[in-house]
């Protein structure tokens, strides 16, 4: 007897029919590099708890990138490591400050054939690791930290950043920073908002590559979301659309792609999907130890992401996944050789 279901096991048949009836593809074009630069550094600095990223110079910063590209890799997003910090951040918008630098290099070197993201905050600059100023109370003051951000966004699109991505997760951030951004003329600058950004347990090496602790103990519990809630996530990445974000992004993917399929039921914009540094490591240490096969689980981690509705990932894997990929395509053939046809003579 003969099964309606039998059609798909013949489906499954061959690697060449499998590839030609997959739903979902991964390209070089979905992946967003996150790089790392830090100031009073003479050579790149490996970071232990991530292995095989590294803390760039401008010079390595700007190596990278090329190699990036040269593998199809076109969107980077910065994050900056200071010299020195202060209670506001105010490295975070100096025009010398380390992103600032980097955004202007990158710029002139690469001109328009790479997206720069520039990360929108200033737990990075700040010493006491918070995402915005302190009220005296140990929490964060909402509405004054929403003035320095507009500072950033000026500073970051000054610089040419062609995305900026406010991660601070303040009430209202998306609105201000539009303002700021169209009142200095920068009307093309686009938001790529942190929109469902969860206090997550998955952040532990990207606080080290960046240097950040929390001073007294405390956590970001009381302006990220709490990971038991699902629904709170949709407020407010409707709420950031409604201020003018053009893109949503929701951090942590892996923990989180019920988030980001309810975001993609719910709004045809483009969706980015943080691969974060703990999902990373896990990957990483679980390779090491040989308990999986580390590249093909990397590829089915960034494919379900990708099946759950992200359009791009942002994701320590870019360059490795890159470079996998890119044994996939084929060289294309030489043009052919022009030939010199003899000039014919005009008709009398």
């Amino acid at each position: 007897m003969t099964f309606p279901q039998r059609r798909l096991r013949r489906l499954r048949r061959t690697e060449a029919l499998r590839r030609i009836v997959a739903e979902t593809t991964l390209s070089t074009d979905d992946l967003i590099a996150p790089i790392f630069i830090r100031e009073g550094i003479s050579e790149p600095q490996p970071i232990d708890s991530l292995p095989g990223v590294k803390q760039h110079t401008l010079d390595s910063a700007m190596t990278e990138i090329d190699e990036l590209s040269q593998l199809g890799v076109q969107a980077v997003i910065f994050f900056g490591v200071p010299a020195e910090k202060d209670a506001e951040g105010s490295g975070a918008w100096d025009p010398q400050g380390i992103v600032q630098v980097a955004l202007r290099l990158a710029r002139e070197r690469f001109g328009d054939s790479v997206v720069l993201i520039s990360d929108l905050c200033v737990d990075e600059y700040t010493s006491h690791g918070h995402c915005g100023i302190l009220d005296g109370k140990g929490s964060v003051d909402n509405d004054a930290t929403l003035e320095l951000y507009k500072k950033i966004a000026v500073a970051q699109a000054d610089a040419g950043a062609d995305i900026v991505a406010p991660s601070g997760m303040m009430d209202g951030q998306v609105a201000a920073i539009r303002a700021a951004l169209d009142e200095a003329d920068h009307t093309e600058t686009v938001i790529l908002a942190y929109a469902a950004k969860y206090a997550s347990s998955f952040y532990g090496p990207f606080r080290d590559a960046v240097d950040v602790s929390i001073g007294d103990g405390g956590d970001r519990k009381g302006y990220q979301q709490d990971p038991r809630n699902g629904r709170e996530a949709m407020e407010e990445i409707r709420s950031d659309l409604a201020e003018g974000a053009d893109m949503v992004m929701v951090k942590p993917a892996m923990a989180y792609l019920d988030i980001i399929l309810r975001t993609r039921l719910e709004t045809d914009v483009p969706i980015v999907a943080y691969h974060v540094s703990g999902e990373y490591a896990m990957l990483k240490a679980a390779e090491a130890n040989g308990w999986i096969d580390g590249p093909a689980a990397a590829v089915e981690s960034l494919v379900a992401i990708k099946r759950a509705g992200a359009d791009l990932i942002i994701t320590y894997l870019a360059r490795s996944i890159a470079e996998s990929l890119s044994g996939f395509v084929p060289a294309l053939p030489a043009p052919p050789k022009a030939i010199d046809a003899p000039t014919p003579e005009l008709e009398s």
